[in-house]
């Protein structure tokens, strides 16, 4: 789930977008306060925030400036000041977007997920620990050493799931009851030719495998 933090102090407004929001798996945690919205962000993890200019005690614009000396997280300005030099200063300030009030909710949503993905694209292209296998559920499509692949939906589906345990043991039942696409009359043979089609396609060899492991009388488990 999206954890998102909104630093405003019109509830009612607050309410309305955070209700709105969490119809698309987003958890929002709101602060009418800037102080307590800072020391809440600073105690734990946040994907965006949501921040008003216009606040009690201190300036939305502050509040911007000190946000971006500790974090990178994206910063979208929510506020009913239209001056242009609030907007330069906001983005001088650090600030990733700026949307005037009022405003449809719906233009906030496609702002946040246009954050959000560029945020995992960044995360991706600079993390030191990428793996070789890959799921990227946005583009539904799942990568080797940075390469897609190509697998029929049964396959994807499998191969999705493996990586999302990575490291435990699945059973072949868990794969029928879990993945969508297999039918929950297929039997464990069926499961055992679909692995064997990715062993093939990630170009590995059952016999040495590097990423999914055969796990006698359970099923299997990806390692990488």
């Amino acid at each position: 789930m999206i954890k998102i933090l909104m630093i405003e102090d019109d509830f009612e407004l607050a309410e309305i977008l955070s209700e709105y929001l969490e119809q698309f798996d987003m958890s929002v945690k709101i602060c009418d306060d800037p102080y307590l919205g800072l020391s809440t962000l600073n105690t734990s993890k946040f994907d965006l925030v949501i921040l008003d200019l216009t606040l009690p005690g201190i300036d939305g614009l502050e509040v911007c400036k000190e946000i971006r000396t500790k974090h990178t997280i994206p910063i979208i300005i929510s506020s009913a000041r239209h001056d242009i030099n609030d907007k330069i200063n906001a983005f001088e300030f650090g600030a990733d977007d700026y949307l005037p009030k009022p405003y449809n909710p719906q233009e906030l949503l496609a702002r946040i997920k246009s954050h959000l993905r560029r945020q995992n694209i960044t995360m991706q292209e600079i993390s030191p620990t990428q793996k070789d296998l890959v799921c990227d559920d946005f583009r539904h499509i799942i990568t080797l050493k940075g390469e897609p692949l190509q697998l029929t939906v049964a396959e994807y589906d499998i191969l999705r799931y493996l990586i999302k345990k990575e490291g435990g043991a699945i059973s072949r039942e868990e794969l029928i009851y879990n993945c969508n696409s297999i039918n929950e009359d297929s039997t464990n043979k069926s499961i055992d030719v679909i692995i064997g089609r990715i062993r093939t396609k990630i170009g590995e060899n059952p016999k040495e495998p590097k990423y999914i492991h055969a796990i006698r009388g359970v099923g299997y488990k990806l390692e990488q």
